[in-house]
């Protein structure tokens, strides 16, 4: 009897501590907080700035704290004792100046760590090797004769003291990539920019460099306005049949002008459509390859006489009433109707199709930021990804889009901004505008 109670006590105390396991699994928190680290903290610069985000959706966040290491340093950026939970999120915004601190360059440790508020003090800590890189890139021109034309191209070359992750020049407001190339088997940059139409002395130009670490660096680029350029005002009268049949063209595309009057159709095509085309063009032309597919100068359309220029200010009116303005982008060149449309150099296809104000249009990528435009086809010969050789039909002139008649409209754009295509027809322009240039660059490395 005394041998079966004592096996009797034994089991009620098993029973209890097997409920109070039970319990505490029932009842504690396990769970280890999370903690989501910016990647930017991969490299740190001459400033880095991140926010880390520490999350603990049950027991809230009790500490946490983000520490940084190297050669024996141990230094806490940024920590935090919180209030469990009334804090379940916490982001801490860090600052990184590694001079200002006393460190070097290279391999560092960043320590980040985060305990939550449950009896159990859950804990978790991720580490991540960054590597500390202060020293900004230097830049060295190798192109010196930056002589523009308003609506005009420019090239720019020049090296870099060290890898980079992007550069190029830098026009006011617009960002221009550059591409890496080799001269002499040595690595330098090509930058081919547009210039802007209302270019003045005072127009800034820049290059400019930023590295994996944020570090940033710029030089001047010197530059001297050819000749000034005042671009042609052309008024336009709008006749009921071209209206009517544009409206009805447009309508077939874009359900947005469904019911509108055909001067509501030509108003709204000349402005929002026109603004949303050029911005889809730019899109297309940001994809160029990083390699010159191009050589020599550009065909000009054959047997063609120009009926619009580069830079043409617009002014449309119906009945004796404004519809709207508009900057001609491109050189209208009309030859027989239907004529065949050549490739105006080696590039590849990355668009034919119909778009807008365009109509039916190829897009050329000649590389290194460099593409050709051919629109208002009657049909197109080429499709998306198909690389064509100078000289290679794209198909035929026609009136789709907004055109008035049979013509090719032909753009050339740089980094996606149009430019004036005189300059990519003479070859003069060309030598003394690239080739001796990548001349000069070679005589200074």
């Amino acid at each position: 009897m005394k041998h079966a109670g004592v096996k009797f006590l034994w089991s009620i105390v098993l029973l209890g501590l097997a409920c109070a396991v039970g319990a505490a699994f029932l009842f504690l928190e396990w769970e280890k907080p999370r903690i989501v680290a910016d990647q930017s903290l991969n490299v740190i610069g001459q400033h880095t700035v991140a926010d880390i985000t520490f999350m603990d959706w049950k027991s809230g966040l009790r500490r946490v704290s983000v520490r940084l290491s190297q050669g024996g340093k141990d230094i806490v950026l940024a920590s935090a004792d919180l209030d469990g939970k009334g804090t379940t999120q916490k982001t801490l915004r860090v600052e990184i100046a590694p001079r200002d601190l006393g460190l070097t360059d290279g391999e560092a440790l960043i320590t980040i760590t985060a305990t939550d508020f449950s009896p159990l003090k859950n804990t978790s800590t991720v580490t991540m090797k960054t590597a500390i890189d202060a020293v900004a890139p230097r830049i060295a021109l190798l192109s010196s004769a930056h002589n523009v034309n308003p609506g005009g191209t420019c090239l720019a070359v020049f090296k870099l003291s060290k890898e980079v992750k992007t550069c190029g020049v830098r026009v006011g407001a617009d960002f221009s990539p550059a591409y890496a190339i080799k001269i002499k088997d040595k690595p330098v940059f090509a930058c081919y920019f547009a210039v802007p139409m209302d270019v003045t002395d005072t127009t800034s130009m820049t290059v400019v460099a930023q590295d994996k670490g944020g570090n940033s660096a710029t030089a001047a680029l010197p530059f001297h306005i050819r000749r000034a350029h005042a671009f042609r005002t052309d008024k336009l009268t709008l006749s009921p049949s071209f209206l009517q049949n544009k409206a009805l063209e447009f309508e077939q595309h874009d359900r947005r002008l469904a019911g509108k009057s055909p001067s509501e159709v030509f108003t709204l095509v000349n402005s929002q459509l026109r603004h949303e085309n050029n911005q889809a063009i730019q899109k297309y032309c940001a994809r160029s390859r990083a390699s010159q597919l191009w050589e020599g100068t550009f065909l000009r359309m054959q047997n063609s006489a120009p009926m619009a220029r580069f830079g043409d200010q617009r002014t449309y009116s119906f009945d004796g009433q404004p519809l709207g303005e508009s900057v001609h982008l491109g050189i209208d060149l009309a030859s027989t109707a239907h004529a065949t449309v050549q490739a105006a150099n080696h590039g590849v296809v990355v668009f034919a199709d119909y778009l807008g104000i365009y109509g039916n249009m190829v897009i050329l990528d000649h590389g290194l930021g460099i593409t050709s435009l051919y629109s208002h086809l009657n049909d197109i010969a080429v499709k998306a990804g198909q690389q064509v050789s100078k000289g290679d039909a794209l198909g035929t002139t026609g009136t789709t889009g907004l055109a008035g008649g049979d013509h090719l409209h032909f753009s050339v754009l740089v980094g996606g901004r149009f430019v004036n295509p005189i300059e990519w027809w003479d070859p003069h322009w060309l030598k003394d505008n690239v080739e001796d240039k990548m001349s000069d660059a070679v005589a200074l490395l």
